[in-house]
């Protein structure tokens, strides 16, 4: 994927992923290994608590990794990731910021930061890493 088109092949893959629309996750950055997508605050993405479930969490920091890997290596399957939360998740819009921490022949490592913004400006909520597989093929067995 030529860097100049990088963001507007994420938002064109962001726009057939259901779960994305859903959501309502939009690409508001891309560049070469880079990814920065944004959610707005629901009242359905709540926990218990009323702050943003930790599902919602991984799934930001997943697809934000995820699009940066494929800045570089087109589609990419997550192979392992993990997120830490740091404190809860209170906003009114959530951004994730991703980047490739290594691109290899068949796997990339990326991280993540996701922050919580309001008025007051944005807090760190949660780091996370993946391990992506580049996809060689279409199909998956």
């Amino acid at each position: 994927m030529p860097p100049a088109d990088a963001l507007e092949q994420l938002r064109a893959i962001n726009a057939t992923a259901q779960f994305n629309r859903w959501c309502g996750i939009e690409v508001v950055g891309a560049g070469p290994g880079t990814a920065e997508i944004a959610m707005k605050w629901r009242p359905e993405f709540a926990q218990y608590a009323g702050f943003l479930h930790a599902g919602l969490i991984g799934s930001l920091i997943d697809t934000a990794c995820g699009f940066a890997a494929a800045t570089l290596a087109g589609n990419v399957l997550a192979s392992h990731f993990a997120v830490n939360c740091l404190r809860p998740g209170v906003g009114d819009r959530f951004i994730a910021r991703a980047r490739v921490v290594k691109h290899g022949k068949s796997q990339i490592f990326t991280a993540c930061e996701l922050f919580a913004q309001d008025g007051a400006g944005e807090k760190l909520v949660a780091t996370g890493e993946t391990l992506l597989l580049i996809a060689r093929t279409a199909s998956v067995d």
